[in-house]
């Protein structure tokens, strides 16, 4: 970095010319990340499913045992893979991947482009009906994610009060963290 003292911009600062340089480099985590189909296990608890995946696994292992077996081992474990693969989509059906913010809809997209238009009106015209309605918006905003927040918040204390009736501990596992947010929140 130099910086040149005499230079003739026309302003109180100095000039500063540095040179800059950029190495990219590939994340590992996504060089090494590949797609991977993730099966719905939590439907292993209902028996139905259960029976249901266990007969069709029975019928495709059945069927290769009819097979034969002079290929090679390369070609045996690709079959036992794909047939395990195939059954589990059928009968278990795949992962649906959670939403982080379950409370955010359609609903609080509409308010934030409400509030953004708020904005960009007031950076237009920068009077004080447009600042009293740009707080007006967002004094609604807060409070209608405020109440969503804590709508979601007494669902899942719902969820995890059946669970624990019902005696399933897996399911239960979060609930410390989440009843500390609830009582910060002073909803109940």
């Amino acid at each position: 970095m130099q910086s040149f003292r005499g230079a003739d911009s026309n302003t109180d600062h100095y000039l500063v010319i540095t040179n800059v340089r950029k190495s990219l480099t590939v994340s590992k985590q996504a060089a090494q990340r590949y797609e991977r189909q993730r099966f719905n296990l939590r439907k292993l608890n209902e028996p139905e499913v259960r029976e249901q995946y266990q007969i069709e696994i029975t019928n495709r292992f059945a069927a290769l045992e009819n097979l034969n077996d002079d290929k090679d081992i390369n070609w045996a474990w690709k079959n036992i893979k794909e047939n395990i693969q195939t059954s589990a989509k059928e009968s278990l059906g795949l992962h649906e991947l959670k939403q982080n913010k379950p409370c955010f809809d359609e609903e609080c997209l509409g308010f934030l482009d409400q509030r953004k238009w708020a904005k960009m009106q007031l950076i237009q015209d920068p009077s004080q009906s447009n600042v009293d309605v740009l707080n007006n918006v967002r004094h609604e905003i807060s409070t209608h994610f405020r109440n969503k927040k804590k709508a979601n918040l007494r669902a899942k204390i719902e969820v995890l009060e059946t669970n624990s009736k019902i005696q399933n501990i897996r399911d239960c596992t979060g609930a410390s963290m989440i009843l500390r947010r609830f009582t910060s929140l002073d909803v109940i």
